[in-house]
């Protein structure tokens, strides 16, 4: 069986990345992976393919959340910062 083109496995990865992240566009997939080269322009289709598998893999070894959860975590850490800067005055105080 012959093995798909570099272009239909991109687009097949393109695919499954937009059915695994749905919160990120497809420009946002493309502009990350290809952060790197530069002027796309002149990049073979193996090595666009190879950067998406790479950047797919970055993704998928990445704790999986969402962008609201972490600005409402660093919002209430930001919130909190006081209390948490006493608790280490004070341990610090008591060495």
């Amino acid at each position: 069986m012959r093995r798909a083109s570099a272009y239909n496995q991109i687009l097949g990865l393109l695919h499954e990345l937009q059915k695994e992240y749905p919160q990120y566009n497809i420009g946002r997939h493309l502009a990350t992976a290809l952060d790197g080269y530069g002027d796309v322009w002149g990049v073979p289709d193996t090595e666009i393919l190879f950067a998406l598998n790479k950047y797919r893999a970055q993704l998928d070894m990445d704790f999986k959340h969402s962008e609201a959860y972490d600005l409402e975590r660093i919002i209430e850490d930001g919130i909190d910062l006081d209390n948490i800067l006493k608790e280490d005055n004070e341990t610090n105080d008591q060495t």
